[in-house]
């Protein structure tokens, strides 16, 4: 019998025990203007303390694109690199892990488990390190939420947040996802429901969509949150001096729990 080699999850544990607060900086390549552009926002957020290198999407993020992009961004970091898959096509063998997700509120259970079991021999094939995650898209949920068919929690209730996040814990996922889709206009997931989720669960409780500044940032760990992600924010300024001023402040909020 196998025995699964847990690294990439560990070091998020080992990192989270240490640190309390995470950054997880998310590469979609196909929303930068060229290849280089992308490793370069990887290379710089690396270097600005990102705890991991996301790279995926909700469309078109597969074959020689994500084979090229990974590669060259495994040469130029030194974090786990990690894939944010948007279908079963979002899976390279040049990548350390990937988030092995369930949309628990798609309608389409092609989300929920059968895009899983068409990715799971080629997972093991490549040898990439699955990282159980569930995920729920909560309003107004942008791409993801179109594309992935989901029945969108709405943003006034906090409760059914918290109650997928006590399923998922139930059902043996080992990270929870809230997502409110890339750059949404009514910004990051608001902080009642951070606070409701995280009151609830003990899983890893990461938080994407709409996260722009460094306060944001700050208030959402602070509001529970264990890791956020990170993408928009850092397309549309990549210094190192910006990325690591939003590592700065996820700390500061983690030490203010």
């Amino acid at each position: 019998m196998g025995c699964l080699k847990l690294k990439v999850e560990n070091y998020i544990l080992n990192e989270l025990e240490t640190k309390k607060g995470l950054l997880f900086a998310l590469i979609d390549p196909l929303d930068y203007k060229s290849l280089d552009q992308a490793v370069k926002t990887a290379k710089n957020a690396d270097e600005g303390g990102a705890d991991i290198i996301l790279i995926g999407g909700s469309t078109g993020v597969q074959g020689e694109v994500l084979d090229n992009v990974t590669k060259e961004i495994k040469k130029e970091v030194s974090s786990p690199v990690v894939l944010f898959p948007g279908n079963i096509g979002t899976l390279t063998k040049h990548a350390d892990a990937v988030y092995f997700m369930s949309m628990l509120n798609s309608r389409n259970t092609y989300w929920v488990s059968e895009a899983q079991m068409l990715a799971a021999p080629v997972v093991k094939q490549y040898g990439v390190e699955p990282l159980p995650v569930a995920y729920v898209v909560v309003e107004p949920g942008g791409t993801v939420g179109w594309v992935g068919d989901a029945k969108r929690i709405p943003r006034a209730k906090p409760k059914i947040a918290a109650a997928f996040g006590m399923a998922a814990q139930y059902m043996g996922f080992r990270f929870f996802i809230t997502d409110a889709g890339s750059n949404p206009e009514s910004g990051h997931i608001p902080l009642e429901m951070v606070k409701t989720v995280s009151s609830v669960i003990d899983i890893p409780y990461i938080a994407a969509g709409g996260i722009r500044t460094s306060a944001q940032a700050k208030s959402v760990i602070k509001a529970g949150a264990d890791i956020i992600q990170v993408g928009t924010a850092f397309e549309k300024e990549n210094s190192v001096s910006k990325i690591k001023d939003m590592v700065k402040a996820v700390r500061e909020g983690a030490s203010l729990r």
